[in-house]
């Protein structure tokens, strides 16, 4: 019997996808995945969304959402998540956190990609001067990672004492643009962003999210439990 599940088509490493994993398992979202092969991407997948790229949610009536933030959006929103995931969204909704939003999916991608990926940046000027991965890397520091430490003295999460969907949406790329050089990374004077990076690199939420899946096959995705109690409210650090 075909499943009634959603069917999310993922990729394990993309940050856009992890953060749309990791909404659908707070929410308690039952959903199948799809994980798939970037040189062989479904044709069903493309079928419902030519852009080629996930995350991508089919919901029930063959509704689609496209964009990973719709899909934070929908999952937190659900009536049968309850008021404290919900509240996950509205702590999300403050003009500073839209901003931070806005900038990690903007100007610091930008700059992490071609920080990860300088040879394939490398016929690219701005102004007519070429910028090094290490001038991207240094840009991407002062745009999104310095606001957010300062954000971050206001608790252990971006949302204050309780974590928001502004945590799992930026967390992903912060995790990315760490790994590129962990050691320098390490050293930079950015005690509580490391904080709490450590924290949701630990979280049973995200370990929940990388559950590793066979390629190119829907699949029910594992990881029930109610992930929202283990981010009992505390306080931050001094």
């Amino acid at each position: 019997m075909p499943s009634s599940n959603p069917l999310l088509y993922t990729y394990r490493r993309c940050p856009y996808a992890m953060r749309a994993r990791m909404a659908l398992l707070l929410a308690g979202v039952a959903f199948d995945a799809h994980e798939i092969v970037l040189r062989d991407k479904p044709a069903d997948m493309l079928a419902v969304s030519p852009k080629g790229t996930v995350p991508v949610l089919v919901l029930c009536g063959n509704r689609v959402l496209e964009q990973s933030w719709a899909i934070v959006e929908w999952a937190l929103n659900q009536e049968s998540a309850g008021p404290e995931v919900r509240g996950w969204w509205s702590r999300a909704q403050s003009p500073n956190h839209q901003n931070l939003l806005l900038c990690n999916d903007g100007d610091f991608k930008h700059h992490l990609d071609r920080y990860k990926y300088p040879d394939r940046y490398a016929h690219e000027m701005e102004g007519g001067v070429f910028n090094s991965g290490i001038e991207h890397r240094d840009r991407a520091v002062a745009l999104l990672l310095v606001p957010m430490e300062a954000s971050l003295g206001q608790g252990k999460y971006l949302g204050g004492d309780q974590p928001c969907a502004t945590d799992i949406g930026i967390f992903p790329f912060v995790r990315q643009f760490a790994a590129v050089d962990p050691d320098w990374f390490a050293a930079l004077p950015l005690s509580r962003i490391h904080h709490w990076l450590d924290t949701w690199r630990r979280s049973p939420l995200f370990e929940a999210s990388m559950h590793k899946l066979p390629t190119n096959k829907r699949v029910s995705f594992p990881g029930a439990g109610d992930f929202a109690k283990a981010f009992a409210p505390g306080p931050g650090w001094s």
